[in-house]
C-alpha cells in the first residue's frame, strides 16, 4: 500500500552480559550463566555457538584476555521454542546494548541500596604493632618518626564517646534505638590485642553490651593473646583471623619483632589456646613467589598440631598486593596465579586440602546453586566489593571515621569523626564518594559481564592502578569465574542419587 512504512523487527542480540562456560566433560554441552539475570542453563554446543555468533566482545579486563571467541562458519538458529526461553533467561534481547546498561544500572542500584542495611564497625584501639612485617601496609606509621604521633591507645572517654555515637549512625542506616539488632565489631590495628591494650579492648566491650546486644572479632598477630585469655569464645571475642605466613623459618623470617626475632612458636601456642577456649580461628598466609613453596609444611603443621578437621579452625591463602612501595611486584601473585599454585600443591600433597583460598568459597556457593538450586542473585551477587561502599564504619583511636582500613590514619580522607558530645559528624562528599562506588559508577565494569559477581575489586587496588577509586580492579576475576562454574558443575551430583539434577536446558 502506498505510504505504508514498514518497520523492521528489533535485531536480536546476545545479551551484553552472557557468560560462556566450556566444561572440562561437557557431553556436547555448554554452560551459559548470566551476569544479572541469575540464570545458570546447559545447552548443546550448537546453541552456545548461535548465541556467541550475536556477541560483542566487552573490554579488555585488567589481566589476561576473555576467552569468548568469535565464532566462525556457519551457525544454524535454534528453534522457536529453544529461542523464546533464551530471551526469557536473558541470554538474548532485542534491546541496544545502551538500554541494557541503563536497566543493569538500575539493577545494580536497587540492590546497593539493599546492601546497605545495617552498619558494621571496625575498632581500632591503636595504629601501634609489636611487629614489623616489610609488605604491611601500615609499616611507615611505625618505621617513620613523623607518624609517632598516631600510636597512641584509645583512651576511656574516647570509647565512651564512640558508643554514644552508634545509635545516630544507626539513624542514618533507618535502624531504631530499640530495634534489637545486635552490632558486630570487629577490632583491628595495628595490633588490636597488645597486652598494654587490654583494659581498653574490656572496657569496650563492657560498654558495648550496656548498650545492646553485640558480637566481637578481631583481626590479630595473635603474639600477646594470652592477655586476653577470659575474652575469648563464644560469648566474647568468639572469631580471629590470625596470620601464620608458612612454616617457622619462613614465618619468622617474614612476621618478625623490631628486635628481628621471629613470632612463630608464639602464635602457634596461642592458636592453641584460642581454640580451646571455644574460639574460631581462622588462619591467613599471605603468599607471594618468596614463600609459597613453604605452604605444603605449613598445611602439615596444622595437621600434626591437631587443628585440621577441627570445627573451630580453618585456614586460607590470600596473595600479597604491593600496596607497600618496597614490594617488588613481580613476586605477586594475582588471584588466579595463586590458585593455580595451589591447585598443584593440592594434587600432590593430600595436607593441603585445609588451605583455601577466596575461590573455594565461591565454588561452594556455585555447587548450591547447581546442586540445590539455591537462588544465585541474593547469594552471589553483589552491587559493590565489600563493606567500604555499604556500611563499614572504621573508628580509629582518634575518633576519626574512615570508610576502608586501608585508608586510615590521614584526617583529609576521613569520612567524619566523633565529636566530643558522642555524636558522629560526617563529611557529606568523602562519605558519598566512597559508598556511591559501585559496579556501575565506572564503564568498564558497566559493560562487563561478570561485574555483579566480581563487584568491581578492590577500590583501594583500583585506585593504584587506575589513579581514581573509580576504575575496576579484575584480578583475574572472569578466568576465575568460569573455572569455579566448571569445578561446580562437575560435582554438582556428589552425594545425590542418580543423575536426575541437571540444568534446565538440557533436554534443547
Amino acid at each position: 500500500m502506498l505510504g505504508t512504512t514498514v518497520i523492521a523487527p528489533p535485531a536480536l542480540r546476545a545479551s551484553s552480559y552472557t557468560i560462556y562456560v566450556d566444561l572440562a566433560d561437557g557431553d556436547g554441552y555448554t554452560l551459559l550463566a548470566h551476569g544479572y539475570t541469575g540464570a545458570y542453563d546447559l545447552v548443546p554446543h550448537a546453541v552456545a555457538a548461535y548465541v556467541r555468533s550475536l556477541d560483542v566482545r566487552p573490554p579488555k579486563p585488567l589481566y589476561g584476555t576473555w576467552t569468548d571467541e568469535p565464532v566462525t562458519g556457519p551457525v544454524t538458529p535454534p528453534n522457536d521454542a529453544t529461542l523464546d526461553t533464551l530471551r526469557q533467561r536473558g541470554y538474548l534481547t532485542t534491546v541496544t546494548a545502551e538500554e541494557e546498561r541503563a536497566f543493569f544500572d538500575r539493577v545494580v542500584e536497587l540492590k546497593h541500596a539493599r546492601e546497605v542495611g545495617s552498619p558494621s564497625y571496625v575498632i581500632m584501639p591503636t595504629y601501634d604493632c609489636n611487629l614489623r612485617c616489610g609488605y604491611c601496609f601500615q609499616d611507615h606509621m611505625r618505621s617513620d618518626a613523623s607518624y609517632a604521633h598516631l600510636l597512641r591507645t584509645m583512651t576511656p572517654s574516647m570509647i565512651d564517646r564512640v558508643i554514644a555515637a552508634l545509635p545516630g549512625i544507626e539513624e542514618r542506616h533507618g535502624i531504631a534505638t530499640d530495634s534489637g539488632k545486635k552490632r558486630p565489631f570487629l577490632f583491628f590495628g595495628g595490633e588490636p590485642l597488645l597486652a598494654r591494650a587490654r583494659p581498653v579492648i574490656e572496657r569496650f566491650m563492657e560498654r558495648a553490651r550496656a548498650a545492646g546486644p553485640s558480637s566481637f572479632a578481631a583481626v590479630t598477630n595473635a603474639t600477646e593473646l594470652d592477655t586476653y585469655a577470659d575474652l575469648l569464645g563464644p560469648d566474647g571475642i568468639a572469631v580471629l583471623q590470625i596470620t601464620l605466613d608458612g612454616p617457622r623459618e619462613r614465618h619468622d623470617a617474614r612476621r618478625i619483632y623490631a628486635d628481628g626475632s621471629g613470632s612463630f612458636d608464639r602464635i602457634a601456642a596461642n592458636i592453641d589456646l584460642a581454640l580451646a577456649r571455644g574460639a574460631f580461628v581462622d588462619v591467613r598466609m599471605n603468599v607471594d613467589r618468596t614463600n609459597a613453596d613453604g605452604l605444603v609444611a605449613l598445611a602439615q603443621f596444622f595437621e600434626a598440631r591437631g587443628w585440621t578437621g577441627q570445627n573451630g579452625f580453618s585456614a586460607y591463602a590470600a596473595p600479597v598486593h604491593a600496596t607497600n612501595p618496597s614490594i617488588d611486584r613481580k613476586t605477586c601473585f594475582n588471584g588466579h596465579e595463586l590458585n593455580e599454585a595451589l591447585a598443584a600443591m593440592r594434587a600432590e600433597h593430600p595436607a593441603m586440602a585445609a588451605i583455601a583460598t577466596g575461590d573455594d568459597s565461591l565454588r561452594t556457593r556455585l555447587r548450591r546453586v547447581m546442586r540445590d538450586g539455591a537462588d544465585p542473585v541474593p547469594m552471589m551477587m553483589k552491587a559493590s566489593f565489600c563493606g567500604a561502599h555499604t556500611g563499614m564504619y572504621v573508628i580509629d583511636p582518634f575518633g576519626d571515621v574512615y570508610a576502608c582500613w586501608e585508608r586510615t590514619g590521614d584526617r583529609n580522607v576521613r569520612i567524619g569523626w566523633i565529636g566530643e558530645d558522642g555524636r558522629a559528624e560526617f563529611v557529606a562528599d568523602r562519605l558519598e564518594n566512597w559508598r556511591s562506588r559501585t559496579v556501575s559508577s565506572n564503564d568498564t565494569c558497566r559493560k562487563c559481564r561478570y561485574a555483579m559477581y566480581c563487584g568491581g575489586g578492590c577500590a583501594v587496588l583500583a585506585e593504584d592502578v587506575h589513579g581514581t577509586m573509580f576504575g575496576n580492579y579484575c584480578d583475574a576475576f572472569g578466568r576465575r569465574f568460569r573455572l569455579a562454574v566448571r569445578d561446580a558443575y562437575a560435582t554438582r551430583n556428589d552425594a545425590l542419587p542418580g543423575d536426575d539434577r541437571v540444568l534446565e536446558l538440557r533436554a534443547l
